[in-house]
């Protein structure tokens, strides 16, 4: 159960499974939520980052000291709820400013059941998590505080995000359809793993009617609305369980199907040419982090929001099933792949959000190239 914290001080505890703890003051709902600890780099967007579906099950710290100064509106959100488990923030904003706002975030929160804390040394919890790693949390508030010992064990009890199956919770359980902007040119069907709303409109914004799938569609779902080109989107969870959707992209592969996938996407590409996929150890989450186009060369700023990688060489061209494949982005900081191409028929995949929802701009030419690689098939 949750309750208010507007224009209260009540107390709040956060607690690592390690057994580092954290005190504040409540943020949104009062009571307790479990997840794992992660933390984002973004100093905006953060209602599109609340309600991206990847967020699932994660307790999100944001490395920004204020948060909430541009308040909620409805014109902004990627999904139709918040994902979040948590919400761990230093400096609330007391007042909004945006014309577009129509709420405070801490209302949201509230509304939504989002329980968070405040006041919070979220530089010292970020150097935690990036010496320690992510790792399982809680936030307790109100009458769910009780002693520290009680509060780790609970802690201690909760499922890792290691072999977790996540993206048919968040996935659409009915199939939609989005129609094209203008003249429609193709059709493509979106496998949904936790699709944010931003990523279909890119798509029709040049021409595509984009039919959104389950994450449990089949190959014959996939089919039926006879795709020029077939989409796999982000999503939450461990891509070692993501059985079901590898095999419908391989069938995808074996029908040459024009492919493109992002996020959760990309590793299923990597597993389906049979790369092998690992947890990272603490992930890449914000939307200022540099990939390198190895086609172009091009440095890129990217949105990112993931938490497991693509185990393949990066400075070799590899023999799969399907033909030829090579690493075709990469992450400036720390060398994860970023971003698979085969050689030899037109599939490709990149581990950021190109939709750019929040984020920059920079990687919005990856829609164009998909359109490229259907008008190529089709010619």
């Amino acid at each position: 159960m949750t309750t208010s914290t507007r224009g209260t001080r009540v107390p709040a505890v956060l607690v690592l499974e390690d057994g580092r703890i954290f005190r504040g003051r409540a943020y949104g709902a009062v009571g307790e939520t479990f997840g794992e600890a992660v933390f984002s780099t973004g100093m905006s967007g953060y209602q599109e980052t609340l309600t991206d579906p990847s967020y699932h099950r994660q307790v999100v710290v944001m490395t920004a000291p204020h948060v909430g100064n541009t308040g909620v509106n409805d014109e902004d959100p990627e999904s139709g709820r918040i994902w979040v488990s948590g919400y761990v923030v230093r400096d609330p904003a007391r007042v909004p400013s945006n014309w577009r706002a129509t709420r405070t975030l801490d209302e949201e929160l509230e509304r939504q059941g989002v329980v968070g804390i405040s006041g919070v040394d979220t530089r010292a919890l970020t150097r935690h998590l990036r010496e320690r790693g992510a790792m399982r949390v809680g936030i307790f508030s109100g009458d769910a505080v009780r002693g520290d010992g009680e509060l780790l064990a609970k802690v201690q009890a909760q499922p890792q995000m290691t072999g977790a199956d996540l993206s048919a919770e968040v996935a659409t359980k009915e199939a939609y359809v989005v129609p094209a902007i203008g003249e429609k040119k193709f059709t493509v069907a979106a496998v949904d793993l936790g699709i944010k709303g931003m990523t279909p409109h890119r798509m029709a914004e040049r021409g595509i009617e984009v039919h959104v799938l389950p994450a449990t569609a089949t190959a014959e779902d996939v089919y039926a609305v006879a795709p020029d080109g077939v989409f796999f989107s982000n999503g939450p969870g461990d891509p070692a369980t993501a059985d079901g959707p590898v095999a419908v992209m391989q069938e995808v592969l074996r029908r040459k199907t024009p492919l493109f996938g992002i996020c959760f996407g990309n590793q299923i590409l990597g597993r389906a040419l049979g790369f092998g996929t690992y947890k990272l150890k603490y992930g890449h989450r914000g939307i200022n982090q540099p990939v390198q186009d190895r086609t172009t060369g091009k440095v890129e700023v990217t949105a990112h929001n993931h938490g497991f990688a693509v185990d393949a060489p990066l400075d070799a061209v590899s023999d799969t099933p399907f033909g030829r494949a090579e690493v075709s982005h990469v992450c400036l900081n720390d060398n994860v792949v970023e971003g698979l191409r085969l050689l030899d028929q037109p599939a490709f995949s990149v581990q950021y959000h190109p939709e750019a929802a929040a984020g920059p701009h920079d990687a919005a030419y990856l829609f164009d190239r998909f359109v490229s690689l259907m008008e190529a098939e089709r010619a």
